[in-house]
């Protein structure tokens, strides 16, 4: 089997059980607030956590040397996380998963000013037909957008926000620094959250929290593989494949039909940020590459991000 195409079933295996992932969050979503999710969720995978920072055996301490941007893609990890947990709560999977798809569109944005990346016209129209994409699935106007749809678009921005910044200061901050400050500020402003949304679990409920934290694991690990095996560009497009898992487990599971606009914008944002893809994948359009280097679905604090692991290894 060649490097390609087993980096391309490793993937597909992860985006799978990232799926799987967040139909848990949605089956807890219908009973509890989404920032006690994350507390647990958080909780019961910190031993796991912890072994992977454990391994880290450069020198060095945990002192970032860009405290501001550490701070600031803290806040927004923390932001990505609760903001997307409460939008898969609330919305239909497909048009959660929608939405989130526009990072791409996104993180090209974000990487002009921030980045000083030359985005060409080609990568131009690619982003606003992307977002007309975005557009198509919202339908302003003539269906009613709620703070899930809101939630969803935060997400999608804050996590676009935050993998532009691990960029711009990732060469220079260790990997255990741009790993633990999310998680520690995401189980630190959870916990804040507990007094005023805490409601009792039963047992079989906290350990579906550990189901969660297990499932990002072995997804991350998979992760891992599929970017060891074969070339980014190879994959990253296979994150669009949990559209489909979408469609079937919101149709068995939630008994919900995605809709028409839903499909044809979903379709829309997909080509889009595939195009994006590929064109930084080309190697003389992008000085940055912005999206390839990404390597991660929205950062929830949960687990480290999929690019800093993969840093970490090689070092």
């Amino acid at each position: 089997m060649g490097h390609n195409l087993k980096g391309a079933l490793y993937a597909l295996l992860a985006f799978a059980i990232y799926a799987t992932h967040d139909v848990v969050i949605k089956f807890l979503g219908e009973s509890y607030n989404s920032f006690q999710i994350i507390f647990f969720a958080g909780l019961m995978g910190f031993p796991l956590i912890s072994f992977m920072l454990m391994s880290d055996r450069t020198d060095g301490n945990l002192i970032p040397r860009h405290p501001w941007w550490s701070l600031l893609r803290s806040l927004t990890a923390v932001s990505t996380g609760a903001a997307a947990f409460y939008a898969f709560t609330v919305l239909p999977l497909a048009q959660t998963y929608a939405i989130l798809f526009a990072m791409p569109l996104l993180i090209t944005v974000l990487a002009i000013p921030m980045l000083g990346e030359k985005v060409g016209p080609r990568r131009g129209i690619a982003v606003v037909v992307g977002l007309i994409g975005v557009l198509i699935v919202l339908r302003p106007g003539s269906a009613d957008l709620s703070l899930g749809h809101l939630a969803a678009l935060l997400a999608a921005l804050t996590g676009s926000l935050t993998s532009v910044i691990v960029r711009k200061i990732g060469a220079e901050e260790r990997s255990a620094v741009l790993m633990l400050y999310p998680m520690v500020a995401t189980f630190l402003l959870t916990g804040a959250a507990m007094p005023f949304v805490y409601v009792p679990m039963p047992l079989e409920h906290l350990a579906l929290t550990g189901v969660i934290a297990g499932l990002a694991f072995v997804a991350a690990l998979l992760s891992i593989m599929a970017y060891r095996t074969a070339p980014a560009i190879i994959v990253a497009p296979m994150q669009y494949s949990q559209i489909i898992w979408a469609v079937i487990f919101g149709a068995l599971l939630f008994d919900e039909k995605a809709d028409f606009y839903t499909l044809v914008g979903t379709g829309v944002i997909i080509a889009s940020g595939i195009y994006i893809v590929m064109r930084e994948g080309t190697g003389s359009v992008s000085i940055n590459s912005p999206v390839l280097s990404n390597k991660s679905r929205p950062e929830t604090g949960l687990m480290p991000r999929i690019s800093l692991l993969l840093r970490k290894r090689a070092d």
